[in-house]
């Protein structure tokens, strides 16, 4: 029998608390999922989900009898959010899928472990826990392909894929993070096969997905794997023919700056540099207008390497002038915008409009235009003080008066 070992998060006063209220009477709770799988890798727990025989209506009335806060956030699908000491738990009832449609399921409660499990998407998530002696439940191989470091699809790949087209995008960022090797062959002949399917999908899905994908630490080989297996014709059609080459170069600079994944930054590399197509894929993905913004800065300043990064990041922020480096410059460009920029704001002209008008210039157009002037000297000199900014002012209304 697999045990968990003795993980830190196994103790936390909160989860125990949690525990103890929903088996006081001898009922059954489990961790499940990615707590189960990532802590039997050796790597860090974040969430930690439960799951339990036990009705929703049943869960919330004990966890609120042991005075632990709990909220229905999804109530109709058997899952609510213990809050104990701090920490956020959702707990499941056990279901089974009564109805799908690739985009949505139609649950009913179960009582059975195993076919909780068997509705679930690979293996390796499929995997349960008891919280008090660590004995791990797989009813379906999930252990060997952990440690095969094989992402498969329980059952039947296709009728997985068919209950949530999802599963698609998820397939490829479970094996960039936990596969070695190739890929499992049949559920990669399976993704494929319904790639198609991904239209059905809505954008934000899609959107939340990929920008997961390109959020890994290195998603290299998995991005043109999706491209080769022509996912990216479905989902994002304006893939520049070139990208692999910006990708190589972005992360081998993000590397050398010791920069954070960005997946705004990511998707970028992957489109040509134009605004209007930046602009298209933001929309089609359904991005925030600051997101879109992002982008569209991105693609109609990518060529611009020669302008200081701060002079470039007066023109379009910080990280608009950063993203730009890592993805046009060679390593020591990109050192050194990073450089120039970690810790630096964007300074404002210390210099307005009244200033002007106090050195006798009349106010109308010519305040506007002279500001304009100033400003940029201002920028080209690397953003001088305030006594530089009146110097230059000075020189440039008596270019005026000249």
């Amino acid at each position: 029998m697999t045990v968990l070992p003795n993980a830190e998060w196994r103790t936390r006063p909160g989860l125990r608390r949690i525990v103890a209220a929903l088996s006081a009477d001898g009922d059954t709770v489990k961790i499940v999922g990615g707590a189960v799988r990532d802590t039997l890798l050796g790597l860090a727990v974040s969430d930690i989900d439960m799951a339990t025989p036990l009705l929703p209506d049943e869960v919330m009335r004990r966890l609120t009898a042991a005075d632990i806060k709990v909220i229905p956030t999804g109530i109709a699908h058997g899952t609510v959010t213990a809050i104990a000491s701090g920490d956020h738990h959702e707990i499941t009832t056990l279901r089974r899928d009564v109805e799908t449609d690739g985009r949505r399921a139609t649950v009913a409660f179960a009582d059975d472990w195993r076919e909780d499990a068997a509705r679930r998407d690979f293996t390796i998530n499929a995997l349960y826990a008891d919280p008090e002696t660590g004995a791990v439940d797989d009813w379906f191989g999930g252990l060997a392909d952990l440690a095969a470091g094989r992402v498969a699809f329980i059952g039947d790949a296709a009728t997985r894929i068919a209950e949530d087209h999802l599963r698609i995008l998820r397939f490829y960022r479970f094996a960039a993070r936990f596969g070695r090797g190739e890929l499992d062959a049949v559920s990669h002949d399976a993704v494929i096969a319904a790639r198609q399917s991904l239209k059905s999908l809505s954008r934000e899905r899609i959107a939340d997905e990929l920008l997961k994908i390109l959020a890994l630490p290195d998603p290299r080989a998995i991005v043109g794997q999706m491209a080769t297996d022509g996912i990216f014709e479905v989902l994002l059609p304006e893939l520049d023919a070139d990208f692999a080459a910006v990708f190589d170069r972005l992360l081998a600079n993000e590397t050398e700056t010791a920069v954070e994944p960005a997946s705004l930054r990511r998707l970028s590399a992957l489109l040509p540099a134009d605004p209007a197509i930046a602009e298209q894929v933001a929309s089609r993905l359904r991005l925030s207008t600051r997101q879109k913004k992002h982008l569209a800065a991105i693609a109609r300043h990518r060529s611009d390497i020669v302008r200081p990064a701060r002079q470039l990041a007066h023109a379009i922020g910080t990280d608009g002038a950063r993203d730009i480096r890592l993805l046009s410059g060679d390593r020591a460009s990109a050192r050194a915008a990073v450089d120039a920029l970690d810790g630096w704001e964007v300074p404002a002209l210390p210099l307005k409009g009244g200033d002007i008008v106090a050195r006798g210039v009349t106010v109308g157009p010519d305040v506007a235009r002279i500001l304009k002037a100033v400003e940029a000297a201002w920028v080209a000199e690397d953003f001088p003080g305030a006594a530089r900014a009146a110097e230059l002012a000075d020189q440039m209304i008596g270019r005026t008066s000249d």
